[in-house]
């Protein structure tokens, strides 16, 4: 499932593409149909990203579009206009470009309160200027549940997915299994910090990237990784590999639902 940085670049990619413009809205598909049909011709204002949730928003109506990519969604904007339909797309604006929506979790046209209610199950989002992180640790730091389990828990931090929670808690040297209440301020605040800088750089990339640059593979003179997600991370999906660190074969073991990937020698029990 994309993680929070991805929302946020395609809010920024839409907004560069319509913002402003008046735009042709269609489905193809024919499932979003009259909603479409009542958002032909609108200007678009604007977009906006909270977690994985993405909200584009018209002129002369208060109601936002709510779109979640969920595990298989796409939202990909190509040059021109008047492209060939390809596949089941929900959702297609025009303008001076295409931009398809496919196999997304929602696509939704929801009022003001009815946003509302998606934002007020949310927890902060650390790729916001108005997030506040100590929503967070109000929750964290009473709760028996394992740290890997509560930063996959959007209701704690929104965005977060199982590659941002396994390589931030590399960085930090904590243990997944640690409850929340085990968690110091001080740990919590490094993790939060962590998340905030990782995330806009996975927002400027297009892509995750965790590692410092003394791991780095010309540094470390080993093979960039090969792996569908890209970038250069610590442990995720690197199981039975050693420790760019320490040379520890990294672990696999399931935690939310999700296969978590740590390193038992750096990220030892305090």
């Amino acid at each position: 499932m994309p993680e929070g940085h991805t929302l946020h670049r395609l809010a920024a990619d839409l907004a560069a593409a319509y913002a402003g413009r008046r735009v042709t809205s269609t489905s193809p598909q024919g499932r979003f149909a009259l909603e479409a049909r009542r958002l032909d011709g609108r200007v678009l204002e604007g977009t906006e990203a909270y977690g994985k949730h993405l909200f584009v928003s018209f002129d002369g109506t208060e109601e936002q579009v709510h779109v979640h990519l969920g595990l298989y969604g796409t939202f990909l904007i190509s040059p021109g206009t008047g492209r060939p339909v390809v596949g089941q797309v929900r959702w297609r604006l025009e303008a001076e470009d295409t931009a398809d929506l496919r196999g997304p979790n929602a696509c939704e046209l929801l009022t003001p309160p009815e946003v509302a209610l998606i934002l007020a199950r949310l927890g902060p989002d650390p790729l916001r200027a108005d997030a506040d992180p100590d929503r967070a640790w109000h929750r964290i730091h009473r709760s028996s549940t394992p740290i890997a389990a509560l930063l996959m828990d959007q209701k704690v931090l929104a965005g977060v997915g199982n590659v941002y929670r396994a390589e931030v808690l590399f960085r930090q040297g904590v243990a997944p299994m640690t409850a929340g209440r085990r968690i110091p301020r001080v740990r919590w605040d490094a993790i939060w910090s962590d998340l905030v800088a990782l995330m806009e750089i996975g927002v400027e990339r297009g892509r995750i990237d965790t590692v410092r640059p003394e791991h780095e593979p010309e540094a470390m003179g080993r093979d960039p990784r090969a792996d569908d997600h890209g970038g250069e991370v610590y442990v995720y999906r690197r199981e039975g590999l050693p420790c760019l660190v320490c040379g520890t074969p990294v672990r696999r073991r399931e935690v939310a639902g999700r296969n978590l990937f740590w390193c038992p020698g750096c990220q030892r029990d305090r």
